[in-house]
């Protein structure tokens, strides 16, 4: 097998679902994927070309051919949410779960029979209804909402004066969002915008490449800035943002 990508652990640190491959320090697990369309096969054959162990469950024996016969994983065929389906894709020793197959409903009731029958740590949900997606995320079931994801994108395209976040907090109280920036700011450091406008940077993309900047960073021209802020600020953010430095500081 490849070197895995994970975090260095003892034996000791190991969790459940996970295990320490031998001479690389680092951590594999066994992952259970429910649905085999473009996106489930898609993050079977990377999550297995990083090392992990894969189960993949689709009602339809036909959806396997997206996997390509260099797939090593197991192909279940059946219900996702049925127990002994889950059993036979290795459930009970999976570290992770995904459930990204085309319904809603089935997603999140395979995504809680995980969690809450099988004690799985790590699931996620793909969800299409963004306001379903929100309601399961405050419940604390991780959820994608391809939707919302994909007009939030472009939203960030088409409106690049208005804060859309990439992520909230399950309370809603917190988010990362990409913010634009008035030129005015080129040229001066990241802790000259934090500490005039009260933000925390997470990142920035530069030339079409996410980087984690430091105090010292200056900023660029076409730069895109990424920050942490509470929801209940973010018009506050983004006319300080908007204005020059000396107008943020006034």
């Amino acid at each position: 097998m490849s070197p895995v990508l994970g975090e260095e652990s003892s034996e000791q640190g190991v969790c459940a679902g996970q295990r320490a491959s031998p001479g690389h320090g680092v951590i594999s697990m066994h992952i259970v994927i429910m649905g085999c369309g473009r996106v489930g096969s898609a993050l079977a054959q990377t999550l297995e070309s990083q090392g992990h162990t894969i189960a993949v469950i689709d009602q339809d024996p036909t959806a396997f051919r997206r996997l390509g016969s260099a797939f090593g994983g197991r192909r279940v065929t059946g219900v996702g949410f049925d127990q002994d389906t889950l059993r036979e894709a290795g459930i009970e020793e999976a570290g992770a779960f995904a459930a990204v197959s085309s319904g809603d409903n089935s997603n999140i009731i395979a995504a809680r029979v995980a969690r809450e029958m099988f004690g799985v740590e790590n699931v996620a949900a793909r969800i299409y209804d963004p306001r379903r997606a929100e309601v399961y995320q405050r419940l604390g079931i991780p959820t994608v909402a391809t939707v919302r994801w994909t007009a939030d994108q472009m939203l960030r395209r088409l409106l690049p004066s208005g804060a859309e976040p990439l992520w909230r907090d399950p309370s809603g109280g917190v988010q990362l969002a990409e913010v634009h920036t008035a030129s005015s700011w080129v040229g001066h450091k990241i802790s000259k915008l934090q500490d005039e406008t009260g933000v925390r940077v997470a990142f920035l993309t530069r030339l079409g490449e996410a980087m984690l900047p430091t105090s010292q960073t200056v900023l660029q021209e076409g730069d895109l800035v990424h920050v942490m802020m509470r929801t209940d600020e973010v018009e506050k953010v983004e006319a300080a943002f908007a204005q020059g430095p000396e107008e943020a500081h006034a």
